[in-house]
């Protein structure tokens, strides 16, 4: 299965259970490993501002992976490695909706 089956996937199967369904199976486990979030900041040329804003991170939240003080789980962590991956797409899913 390609990594965008395996994202449409996931996105209908959280839609899937946003909406009540209780027999929503999880066809994989998601890892990802750790991810230099100011390196994916710098990449892309944007401030820290500018990054919090445009991905919805909150700008202490950011500092805080930055620094070392804390580190990205869960969705935030994969939403960190698809900007790495390919920001326009999110900019694309952000911007519609």
């Amino acid at each position: 299965m390609s990594a965008g089956s395996k994202t449409i996937n996931g996105r209908n199967e959280a839609i899937e259970h946003a909406k009540g369904a209780k027999n929503v199976a999880r066809s994989h486990d998601v890892y990802v490993h750790h991810i230099d979030v100011r390196a994916v900041r710098e990449g892309l040329s944007m401030s820290q501002e500018e990054f919090a804003i445009r991905f919805g991170f909150s700008l202490g939240t950011l500092r805080n992976w930055e620094q070392g003080r804390r580190h990205p789980h869960g969705p935030a962590r994969v939403l960190l490695k698809v900007i790495m991956n390919d920001y326009q797409a999110v900019e694309k899913a952000l911007a519609t909706g």
